[in-house]
């Protein structure tokens, strides 16, 4: 098993990041064409929640990073992982509204959900295999 540095994990993150927008802005464009705006703009507000749930991701690993590195937790360690939190409130706002407004397809949205977990799992494989 490859040795995972910072700069390794920074990698994965940001291809699977790239990954999940370009798939999921894809796959809303063909939704558009095959069967609507609505279930286009369910896909398109999963893969943006996938998306920004990477982004998080990628943060709280650069905070955690840190605390290893000086064997304590970095100055806005607490805030960081309450606007990590508060940012779960507003994912989970934009799921609800989005079934409410879009009256879209829900597979739709679980599939646009499912891509940050489709795109790391892919990433870490591709690691893997290095």
């Amino acid at each position: 098993m490859p040795e995972i540095t910072d700069e390794t994990l920074e990698a994965m993150l940001r291809r699977a990041l790239r990954i999940t927008l370009i798939l999921g802005s894809l796959a809303s464009l063909i939704l558009w064409k095959a069967s609507g705006w609505r279930n286009a703009a369910m896909m398109a507000t999963g893969a943006a929640i996938s998306a920004a749930s990477i982004y998080e991701w990628r943060r709280l690993a650069r905070l955690i990073s840190a605390a290893f590195a000086k064997n304590h937790a970095p100055r806005g360690a607490l805030f960081a992982v309450l606007l990590f939190l508060l940012r779960l409130a507003v994912f989970a706002a934009a799921i609800y509204v989005s079934l409410k407004c879009f009256r879209g397809s829900a597979v739709a949205l679980l599939c646009g959900l499912a891509l940050a977990l489709g795109a790391m799992v892919w990433e870490a494989l591709r690691l893997l295999r290095e």
